[in-house]
């Protein structure tokens, strides 16, 4: 049997950068319309707080493609970008307000969260959801028991007696 080589290498992830058309229409977007901070600007390369980048793709993209990447290699499907908010309803009504399409609006998922789904100026999907914290302190005050939230969000026990203000258990 063949000898598996140990990665010695360290091997840190920092962000993800997504490709976009405008640069200034989409740091709006998320800037005005998300609420994210800028936390490096470097023209054709915008970063945010939280761990991720948008890239200017006409641009940028000739760095990783030889010719001008066209939609197959930049597409957006199979990802999409995560926020929390803990009103999403008035996330929501941020998205609507800004014209940008939304893919479904607000409603509560299997696992007790309520999301909502849109799509950014360059068709990327984002889905904004309330914290799980939030999430189970409602579910309970709707009267779910702490089992039951712990087994519909698939948090442990501890998690949900902390969200919902129980006192740590021994």
């Amino acid at each position: 049997m063949a000898e598996t080589p140990q990665n010695t290498v360290e091997i840190g992830y920092r962000m993800c950068a997504i490709f976009v058309s405008d640069i200034g229409v989409s740091r709006a977007f998320y800037e005005e319309v998300l609420g994210q901070r800028v936390s490096g600007d470097h023209g054709l390369h915008v970063m945010f707080v939280g761990g991720f980048a948008i890239w200017q793709v006409d641009r940028t993209g000739s760095s990783i493609f030889p010719s001008k990447p066209s939609r197959a290699h930049t597409g957006s499907s199979g990802m999409e970008l995560y926020f929390e908010a803990d009103d999403v309803d008035a996330a929501l009504a941020l998205v609507e307000g800004s014209g940008n399409k939304v893919i479904h609006r607000v409603r509560e998922e299997a696992w007790g969260q309520r999301t909502f789904r849109c799509y950014d100026p360059d068709g990327h999907i984002i889905e904004v959801g309330e914290p799980m914290p939030v999430a189970m302190r409602r579910l309970f005050r709707g009267g779910s028991t702490p089992e039951t939230i712990a087994k519909r969000t698939s948090m442990p026990m501890e998690m949900v007696l902390q969200a919902i203000g129980y006192p740590r258990w021994c």
